[in-house]
């Protein structure tokens, strides 16, 4: 039997907000969807650390904007998920379904 990936919950998070984000997908807009979705604040690394391991397992490609005067002539890293992302997104959402499925009473009773 082949070994399985699973996705953290926060790699779900950061994949789910850049599809969210679509071609506006940047680390300023990430972060800020993430923040303000969760409620939760987040530091710049664990954000960069996070795409950054999402892109090397595959899951996630970058690509640079061309450098703007606004930003001090500093380039944009854009991000897209990737179909192989996708996938592992959507398997992540069907486990944790299926671990739900039947706790629904006794999480609204307090068990």
């Amino acid at each position: 039997m082949g070994r399985r990936e699973y996705l953290g919950e926060f790699e779900q998070i950061v994949l789910l907000a850049i599809l969210r984000l679509g071609d506006e997908a940047y680390g300023v807009p990430i972060r800020s969807d993430i923040e303000r979705r969760t409620g939760r604040a987040l530091t710049v690394g664990a954000l960069y650390r996070t795409l950054d391991r999402l892109e090397h397992k595959g899951y996630v490609s970058s690509s640079f904007s061309d450098p703007t005067p606004e930003r001090g002539g500093r380039s944009k890293r854009y991000f897209k998920v990737k179909p192989l992302g996708l996938r592992i997104l959507r398997s992540s959402r069907e486990a944790l379904t299926a671990m739900w499925e039947g706790l629904e009473p006794m999480v609204k009773r307090g068990s």
